[in-house]
């Protein structure tokens, strides 16, 4: 810049360059700050060039140039400007904006350091501590991110950005209890935000207090009457409270708001599913696929629906989208070798099947290990640790390792257990359906548990009422045990197959002395399979404990919900995958006292002829 330049820019911001050189600066710089504050970004940088003119190394102009580069988004030139200043006087709210500069470059661990270094000189400004927990999150390191987080609130306990960031953390952690704090506290300092409301509510489903979900999304409408999202997550709460009519105008709101929404257009359908009006279902979840083809949950759900009706061909073929869904994928692990889907001959191949879903599913689709085998296969398994002592003499199987193993042998190819009847192109008339296909017990540890039962004169009844809390679905699954109990008063012994039971269950089970409860030995699926080996009948909603029954060929009568799991199909009262299986449905009424009450006559039918099942 010409002498005259400069001149002309100082007469602009209305300095007089007379005044000795440090005045002179000073007042540059305050023009600068001014010009900035005002947008004039090219001003301020004139103002900027005059001040380093005098003094090349004037710390504070040096920063605000770096503030100018970063604004035109220059972040190279944001980052030699900063550095220069803090070489001159490494001030913290310099290092945190280098720290901001450097992360914009992708330069993640030059941004920690710099962030680091400006805690650490001033331990105590909340914002420092909120940013390094920015940073944190950018370099995928989410505890140590929550930490700073919880420390900015230390600091300032009203810090909304601290609490907000820690609630999505502690979010996507599944700790929901934890995050819903957070988010309130969100919510209490800036009560209209709708992100957060957002959040809130999701996380209020999450725990399935559905009508402080309900509420919490009306709120957000409330606020935006146009927003798509607000009327689409309405919906899904009215939808896990059963309220699937109700659910429908809602999802239809949110088309009109935003017709190109292929999760609402998908979250109709379920709700269709669950109103049994499936040909409608089918064409909502082929109209999410158009609008969105890589809109993975819509081809999942069709798939489920498939199966639930029957067309198994096509279900089993479009349940290996599940490995584009992180939810689904994000715990099996990522292997070099081909998977095996049934086409390429493996005899003397040596095949890993690992476990890719629940206890359940491996039990069932166990039964497909020894075909594996059968066609020359060398086969490793790995199972839910659970589960490994009940499967290690599968046969067929050449080693079973326990999932908490995490390091596998040497093997040739690898097939999911869920996959494998897609592989042998399993259906519905060709299911291998023989029981028992599991091991049989050990009879040192039946005869263990025949002692501890006691003398066989009743009908011995094992009862399930209760599965995985954390199931989407379980609301719909489980039973309360008191509602349970109404079958109680029939003339049999009644023992525990319940693992775990939920707080309210467990105080109920300790008033109804009717039932035995030895669930403490219970250590694994062995012990388990031991135990219902000794019972006349398994009573149980859909768990694994379902699944680990009918495959030891016991008789078992599966509870289930008015649209149940694809696996136990629909309008019938057997199960072609267990020849022993009863299954007793919910009726359109979705309560289980009717389905009970049908349990109980066939119980008391059992008991009157002397029979066991």
């Amino acid at each position: 810049m010409s002498r005259r330049e400069r001149r002309a820019a100082a007469r602009k911001a209305g300095i007089d360059l007379t005044i000795p050189g440090a005045g002179a600066i000073a007042a540059l710089y305050q023009a600068g700050r001014g010009h900035i504050e005002a947008g004039r970004y090219l001003d301020a940088q004139l103002c900027c060039q005059q001040a380093l003119a005098v003094d090349p190394n004037h710390a504070d102009t040096l920063h605000l140039m770096g503030l100018l580069s970063f604004n035109a988004k220059q972040y190279d030139h944001a980052v030699e400007w900063i550095s220069r200043a803090i070489r001159q006087q490494p001030k913290t709210d310099y290092l945190a904006n280098l720290g901001t500069t450097l992360v914009k470059l992708g330069r993640r661990e030059e941004a920690l350091k710099a962030l680091d270094k400006a805690v650490q000189l001033n331990p105590l400004d909340a914002d420092l501590w909120r940013n390094l927990g920015n940073v944190l999150v950018d370099a995928e390191r989410p505890a140590d991110a929550l930490l700073s987080f919880q420390h900015a609130l230390k600091l300032n306990p009203r810090h909304f950005d601290a609490a907000n960031k820690a609630g999505q953390l502690l979010h996507q952690s599944e700790r929901f209890e934890e995050a819903l704090a957070y988010f309130d506290l969100s919510d209490e300092v800036e009560p209209n935000h709708l992100p957060t409301l957002h959040l809130r509510t999701l996380t209020l489903q999450k725990l399935k207090r559905f009508e402080e979900a309900l509420a919490g999304g009306k709120r957000a409408l409330t606020l935006d009457p146009a927003n798509a999202d607000a009327c689409n997550n309405i919906g899904i709460v009215l939808r896990s409270l059963g309220r699937n009519q109700e659910a429908l105008p809602w999802f239809d709101r949110a088309l009109e708001l935003r017709p190109n929404l292929a999760a609402a257009v998908t979250n109709k359908a379920v709700a269709l599913v669950e109103l049994h009006r499936f040909d409608e279902a089918f064409a909502a979840y082929h109209q999410a696929m158009a609008i969105d083809p890589c809109y993975v949950a819509a081809e999942w759900n069709l798939a489920l629906l498939e199966m639930l009706t029957g067309n198994f061909e096509a279900g089993w073929a479009g349940r290996e989208v599940r490995w584009k869904i992180p939810a689904i994928s994000f715990h099996y692990p990522k292997f070099s070798q081909p998977m095996w889907l049934g086409k390429e001959p493996i005899e003397g191949k040596t095949i890993f099947i690992n476990v890719d879903e629940g206890l359940g599913d491996t039990i069932q689709f166990a039964r497909y290990i020894p075909m594996v085998a059968a066609r020359g296969a060398r086969v490793i398994l790995a199972v839910q640790d659970a589960l490994c002592p009940l499967l290690s003499d599968l046969p067929g199987v050449v080693q079973c390792l326990p999932l908490s193993a995490g390091e596998w042998p040497a093997f040739d190819m690898y097939c999911p257990v869920s996959s494998l009847p897609l592989a042998f192109a399993t259906k519905l008339e060709t299911i291998p359906s023989r029981t028992p296909y599991l091991p049989p017990p050990a009879k040192s540890r039946v005869q263990v548990w025949e002692q501890r039962l006691g003398p066989r004169d009743r009908l011995r009844v094992g009862l399930v009422w209760s599965g995985n809390p954390k199931h989407d679905n379980d609301h719909n699954r489980s039973i309360p045990l008191r509602v349970l109990a109404r079958i109680l008063d029939v003339d049999a012994s009644f023992v525990s197959l319940q693992k775990d039971p939920k707080p309210e269950d467990g105080a109920v089970l300790l008033d109804r002395t009717e039932i035995s409860d030895l669930t403490a030995h219970l250590v694994d699926f062995a012990e388990t399979a031991a135990l219902v080996s000794c019972l006349d009948l398994v009573i149980t909603v859909d768990t694994s404990i379902a699944h680990l029954s009918g495959a030891l060929g016991r008789p078992t009568w599966i509870l289930l919900p008015y649209t149940p799991d694809y696996r136990w199909l629909l309008d019938r009262d057997d199960s072609p995958w267990y020849p022993t299986v009863r299954l007793f449905r919910q009726s359109e009424t979705r309560e289980y006292e009717s389905v009970l009450d049908s349990v109980r006559t066939e119980l008391l039918a059992l008991v009157s002829a002397g029979k066991t099942c």
